[in-house]
């Protein structure tokens, strides 16, 4: 499919280039597929590979694929990368490999992260289960703004997402380093939109709450999350219900319009913040 100039006179994101991290399925799925049909040109990063330590499969290069194909289908340029947010020399080709295919990085939605290993009080943790959440929900997400944010800088615009959760903003029992890494995640948001708002880059954190595991995008984490906390996944999602202000999960499609709007001009004055999309859940 090609996209003409009529398809894409009112697109948000037209002639932007955006990374999506955590590509595969499920939020970063979403994001994708509304940042193409807003206009946006992707590259698509998933580790596309299970990883030792983490009691579910993750991402694989199929659902990668497919999610490329969701994009192409709305006209957009995609490439896509198998590349683990762990590793700095696979994080710093991804970039390469965006400004030569595409020639600026408009965007980064640090999307990659994992639930579990989970379901244990601090001390029960273990030195590589802690190593392991740290390394992926928050070192990634700076090894990837590391990597992108000087060439966001020579152009002198740009949009870092950091997709956080409302366990960055409140305590979880039995998910330390989860909720550690949250946290940790935000204070980064804040730090770097300090460091890059003279070059005109924003870096904003969006922190859903309980996210529906919409078959459409192949998400589970709310179910990971269940069995973390023991329970039973058949009735994971009238549970997670009863603690949200508006009696309802909320949907990918919430979290995707939200990164939608931290990634367009009608947010051009925002960073440093937090939007959360949770249905009042942190509120109380």
């Amino acid at each position: 499919m090609t996209r003409t100039a009529d398809d894409s006179r009112d697109a948000r994101l037209r002639d932007r280039t955006v990374v999506v991290t955590g590509a595969a399925r499920g939020l970063g799925r979403a994001c994708a597929e509304r940042f193409a049909r807003e206009g946006a040109d992707l590259v698509l990063v998933d580790i596309a590979a299970d990883v030792p330590g983490v009691p579910y499969p993750l991402g694989s290069a199929g659902q990668l694929e497919h999610t490329a194909k969701l994009c192409r289908a709305e006209g957009a340029a995609v490439v896509t990368a198998a590349a683990d947010v762990r590793d700095p020399e696979a994080v710093r080709e991804v970039a390469r490999q965006t400004l030569d295919r595409f020639g600026s990085i408009d965007v980064l939605l640090n999307g990659a992260g994992i639930a579990a290993p989970s379901g244990k009080a601090v001390h029960e943790i273990s030195e590589d289960e802690w190593d392991l959440m740290v390394g992926i929900d928050l070192t990634g997400a700076w090894r990837m703004t590391k990597a992108v944010i000087p060439a966001m800088i020579e152009q002198r615009s740009g949009s870092v997402i950091n997709v956080a959760s409302t366990a960055g903003l409140v305590g979880y029992r039995h998910f330390a380093g989860y909720v550690a890494a949250k946290h940790g995640l935000i204070g980064l948001t804040k730090a770097a939109a300090l460091d890059y708002g003279p070059f005109r880059v924003r870096v904003n954190a969006l922190c859903p709450g309980s996210v529906r595991d919409d078959p459409l995008h192949e998400g589970r984490m709310l179910a990971e999350i269940a069995r973390s906390l023991d329970v039973d996944v058949d009735e994971h999602e009238e549970i997670f219900v009863q603690s949200q202000p508006m009696n309802t999960l909320i949907e990918p499609r919430d979290i995707a319009g939200a990164a939608l709007w931290l990634a367009g001009d009608d947010s051009r004055q925002v960073t440093g913040t937090t939007l959360t999309v949770d249905g009042g859940f942190s509120a109380r």
